[in-house]
Parts: structure tokens; C-alpha cells; sequence
């Protein structure tokens, strides 16, 4: 389900208005719920693999937290817990460019490999929800944060919605407290919310497709244009990329404000920044 579709809009105002209806013991569990419909609209045979990350991670916390006074024994399960991390997100994401390179390097040099590229569906918001579960374990293992014990409620954490495929990637100190804490309905959070969704929405819809269109004409017939072009393709696409990913966290944090939940700021000016770091 995407942000800038009719039926995210229909989606979005139901739990808005499921969420002030219902009693706050019931929040979460709406919440969840409609973290996983959200997930499942767009594959639903992948939520499976959305909840395997989360069981893992959500074990391994409370593994390292029992034993952490045990140096090396935590260390080792933080380990695994990031190679699970990692690991989905290089064989699902990078596994066929991976496969790609190595199939064109060895037939550069005349050597056939046993091995063909792999058909694999990119889950969507695997990087986000990886690094957000791996950020997690390694507070926990640092010592810098108690592990839920509740794995329905780190669940909602790692999946909830309005951050779950295009950030920001939160941390558990932020954001744990914030789901589970009794929000009441404020006007003020509401209409700061909508604005940042509709300033999000003009990032996305008016700025960045209308650019992707000029973007993708110039660099998929490159011998139909010059170089003039081609520097104004490239300086249209950053603008089309910050406005893309910009636009989707705006709405996504204009989301969670209407809920009372406060995420983090996002591409705060990428472009002025005076390191790469």
C-alpha cells in the first residue's frame, strides 16, 4: 500500500478514528493489527518473513539481557542476531546483483559458472525494519535499554506502519515509550500532522513525479540527447530523490503526529550538510 494511493487515504482516517474510539488498553493491539494489514496489502506471503526478523531479535534481546554479565556469551548472540539481520537483507536485496556480478566477471574471463541469477521479490522495507531491529538488539547489548517483553508489542514497534517502508528508522528509546503511552485527541496534533502530510504529498506527487518523468526520458535513451541534457537530468535527479524519500517521511511523521506519536526528524538539508557523515 503506498502513501500517495486512494486507498492509504481511506486506510490512514479508519485507524485515525479507530485510534480515538477505542479505549487506550486497545490502542496497540489496533494498532498492530493494522500495521500487519498495511504490510500484507502489498505481499502478503512476506509478513512471514517481517515476523521471523522480529521473533529473532526480540529473542535474542532478551537472551543477551539475561545473560549480561556474561561478556562473551551476550556477544555471540548479538552476533547472530545481526547476521540474521544482514543476512536477509543481503539475500534479498543484493543476492541477484551479487549473482549478476560474479556471472559477468568469470564470463569476462571466459569461465562459465554454475549459477544463474536468482528471481527474487524485494521485500518491501527490509532496510529499514533491519536496521531498526539490528539498532535495537545492540542498545539492549549496550546496556542502554531493557528489552520488552511482550513480543506482540516489539512487534508493533519494528512494523508500526507509518514508518515501516520508507523511515525513519527509529530508535527503540524514542519511539517504545510513545506506543504504548495514553494520547489524547488534540486538534493541534491533528492539523500539524495533515500539514505534514500534505507538504509531503507536494514533495512527492508535484515535485518528484513530475521530475521522475524528464529524469527517466532523458537517461533511458541517452543517444537521443546531449550533454546539456544530461547535466540537467542529473541535477533534476537529486532534486526528484530528496523530494522522494523527503516527501515520504514527511508523511510519514504527519502519520504518526495525528496519533500523538512523535518521530524523528528526517533529511534535515542533506544537501548543505558539511561532511558526508
Amino acid at each position: 500500500m503506498l502513501f500517495n494511493s486512494a486507498d492509504y487515504i481511506v486506510f490512514f482516517i479508519t485507524v485515525l478514528v479507530l485510534y480515538y474510539v477505542l479505549p487506550h488498553r486497545l490502542r496497540w493491539i489496533m494498532l498492530l493489527a493494522a500495521s500487519i494489514i498495511f504490510y500484507m496489502a502489498w505481499e502478503p506471503a512476506l509478513i512471514i518473513l517481517i515476523l521471523f526478523s522480529s521473533f529473532v531479535n526480540y529473542g535474542c534481546s532478551r537472551l543477551i539481557y539475561k545473560n549480561r554479565e556474561n561478556k562473551k556469551v551476550k556477544k555471540g548472540i548479538l552476533i547472530l542476531s545481526l547476521v540474521v539481520n544482514f543476512g536477509l537483507l543481503t539475500v534479498f536485496k543484493y543476492l541477484m546483483f551479487l549473482c549478476r556480478l560474479a556471472l559477468e566477471v568469470f564470463g569476462f574471463f571466459g569461465v562459465a559458472l554454475p549459477i544463474r541469477e536468482p528471481d527474487i521479490i524485494l521485500p518491501m522495507g527490509i532496510s529499514f525494519y533491519s536496521f531498526q531491529s539490528a539498532a535495537y538488539t545492540i542498545d539492549v547489548y549496550r546496556g542502554q535499554l531493557k528489552p520488552v517483553k511482550n513480543y506482540l508489542k516489539f512487534t508493533l514497534f519494528i512494523t508500526f506502519f507509518p514508518q515501516l517502508v520508507a523511515g525513519p528508522i527509529e530508535r527503540a528509546g524514542n519511539l517504545l515509550k510513545q506506543l504504548f503511552s495514553r494520547h489524547s485527541f488534540e486538534a493541534d496534533n491533528i492539523v500539524l500532522g495533515l500539514k505534514f502530510m500534505a507538504v509531503g504529498y507536494f514533495k512527492k506527487v508535484v515535485i518528484a513525479d513530475r521530475l521522475s518523468v524528464a529524469v527517466d526520458t532523458i537517461f533511458n535513451s541517452p543517444a537521443d540527447f546531449g550533454g546539456i541534457s544530461f547535466i540537467a537530468g542529473a541535477l533534476m535527479f537529486t532534486v526528484q530523490i530528496f523530494c522522494d524519500f523527503s516527501g515520504y517521511s514527511d508523511i510519514a511523521i504527519g502519520t504518526a503526529k495525528t496519533l500523538g506519536i512523535n518521530l524523528m526528524t528526517n533529511f534535515d538539508r542533506p544537501y548543505f550538510s558539511r561532511s558526508i557523515k
